[in-house]
């Protein structure tokens, strides 16, 4: 009995220490991760993601990694311009762990040191710009961040992807210079849209005046033009309508009786004007012989027969 006893003793005693083995034996590595293995102390291999082996009391896990991408917040630190101006930066640093083998064993702590890297070269880019500069060209800040991290972490295992500013904050009397400078600016924005308005506005009415001349001297010009048209064709009907008036009377007096009718009109315009003289003046005029008023109508006459 005492021997059935401890066999069975002895072989729950075996099932327990190979289930121990085996649970010791078993590792199952999650997504994304990495974990190393060292035997007896040495650098052994590196576990994929899924189930693994290894051989317990000899093999242990020594470090485990995550693969993911990692966002790591940096401190606040005071930079230096290039114009000695005082700045307090902090950003956001992305990397990733790419060889877990190099990320155990080529630096103690590798995320301590990709940080105060990232913070050393913030400096030294920060250095080399003016305080203008710096919230111009955020961009090129990141960009030679990252390329100064990068080079040296790549013996780290580990990939910075990207480097990003999240505050630059000058003294408080930088910033009420700054605000002074851009109040100044948009009063100077104002002054140059007020005068540019004035100028368009007077440059407006001086095209609209000269616009209004030029009409005002082509309707006087087309006014002109009509009038002489007017007087032309006014002269024309008037020299037309003589010239046919002394048609008529020249058919008139080389018609029968015409002379006759001519040197009746002639005595009469004759008579006429002596009379017209003696009303206007003082002084009347008369002929020196009253009484030969005929050779006076015959003078008249012989006027109007050269004429003729």
């Amino acid at each position: 009995m005492a021997e059935e006893f401890l066999f069975e003793i002895f072989g729950t005693l075996l099932i327990a220490l190979a289930i121990l083995f085996v649970s010791l034996s078993i590792r199952v590595v999650p997504q994304q991760q990495g974990w190393i293995v060292e035997r007896l102390g040495k650098f052994h291999c590196v576990l994929e993601p899924g189930l693994n082996f290894i051989i317990p009391l000899i093999d242990r896990v020594a470090y485990k990694h995550s693969l993911k991408e990692i966002p790591m917040d940096t401190e606040a630190q005071v930079c230096i311009t290039k114009d000695n101006t005082q700045l307090s930066v902090d950003g956001l640093l992305y990397f990733q762990v790419t060889d877990p083998k190099l990320a155990s064993y080529g630096t103690s702590n590798f995320v301590q040191a990709i940080s105060q890297l990232a913070q050393t070269s913030l400096r030294s880019v920060i250095g080399q710009m003016e305080l203008d500069k710096t919230f111009e060209e955020r961009e090129e800040i990141n960009r030679q961040v990252v390329h100064a991290i990068d080079e040296a972490a790549h013996n780290w295992g580990v990939k910075v992807l990207r480097y990003e500013i999240k505050d630059l904050t000058p003294p408080a009397e930088i910033l009420r210079a700054m605000q002074q400078q851009i109040t100044a600016e948009r009063e100077k924005r104002a002054l140059i849209a007020a005068s540019e308005g004035k100028k368009q506005e007077a440059i407006n009415l001086a095209e609209g005046q000269r616009a209004a001349l030029i009409a005002q001297s082509e309707g006087e010009k087309q006014s002109a033009i009509n009038r002489a048209e007017g007087e032309a064709r006014s002269i024309e009907a008037v020299a037309a309508a003589q010239a046919e008036a002394i048609r008529l009377v020249a058919a008139a007096v080389a018609a029968e009786g015409g002379m006759s009718a001519v040197n009746l009109q002639v005595a009469e315009k004759y008579v006429e004007a002596f009379s017209n003289v003696a009303k206007q003046g003082n002084t009347l005029i008369v002929p020196a012989d009253m009484g030969d008023m005929a050779s006076l109508v015959s003078s008249a006459l012989s006027i109007v027969k050269a004429g003729k």
